[in-house]
């Protein structure tokens, strides 16, 4: 049984994988551009149609950019039974939205979607852990088979 926790933001991913005793943390940097539009760009005057364009292809651009993104992370948790998605912004919001979509086939009962903030490497594999409630199940599975002994 593969668990699968990923804390996302824009700028990257880290995706935790747990089966059985095992626990992985792969990170991806996303590619999407930080832009931050001004007004009256590119003349003179203060065109405000002119603005509207430039930031409707910073808009296009971005969508592509999470495409992409998501498209990295949907082949690193292929074949996971359930999935957690946590993080600070709307960036996980429309990663779910985005795995419920046909082409991928995950099951809406296996997703769960939380708010978090920044958090270290292992800080989110402690978090990923306790969601799972693995930390007990271990600790579980540790003393009873020190009473069989």
């Amino acid at each position: 049984m593969k668990n699968v926790g990923i804390w996302i933001d824009k700028k990257e991913a880290k995706i935790v994988s747990i089966e059985a005793r095992n626990e992985h943390l792969d990170t991806i940097v996303s590619d999407i551009q930080y832009f931050h539009p001004s007004e009256g760009r590119g003349t003179r005057l203060k065109d405000r149609l002119q603005d509207a364009v430039q930031y409707s292809k910073y808009l296009e651009r971005e969508k592509h950019q999470l495409g992409k993104f998501f498209r990295d992370i949907t082949r690193c948790i292929a074949g996971v039974n359930a999935i957690v998605i946590f993080g600070p912004a709307q960036t996980g919001e429309k990663l779910y939205d985005k795995l419920l979509e046909k082409q991928y086939q995950f099951n809406p009962k296996t997703i769960s979607i939380k708010k978090a903030d920044k958090m270290t490497d292992s800080q989110i594999m402690a978090w990923v852990r306790n969601y799972y409630n693995l930390d007990n199940k271990l600790n579980y599975l540790i003393k009873r088979s020190a009473l069989q002994k």
